[in-house]
């Protein structure tokens, strides 16, 4: 699977942001984010904008990192 999921289990655990709280955020079922976190499924990229924008709300540092390291050796 895709980088991002990696970067937001990582980001969600730096951050202690859980599961329901990102898909609260974002107006989905938490499932979805059990799927990107876990690898199960990867985000389309206007998915990846949304997680982008729900983290900024949550955590501003935690939407900066994940960007940060989803770009990294682009």
């Amino acid at each position: 699977m895709g980088r991002a999921g990696k970067v937001l289990k990582t980001v969600m655990e730096n951050h202690g942001i859980s599961q329901g709280k990102l898909a609260a955020v974002m107006g989905i079922g938490a499932s979805n984010v059990y799927r990107w976190a876990n690898e199960v499924r990867d985000p389309s990229s206007e998915t990846v904008i949304s997680l982008i924008k729900a983290l900024r709300q949550i955590d501003p540092e935690a939407a900066e990192q994940f960007i940060q390291l989803y770009l990294r050796d682009l």
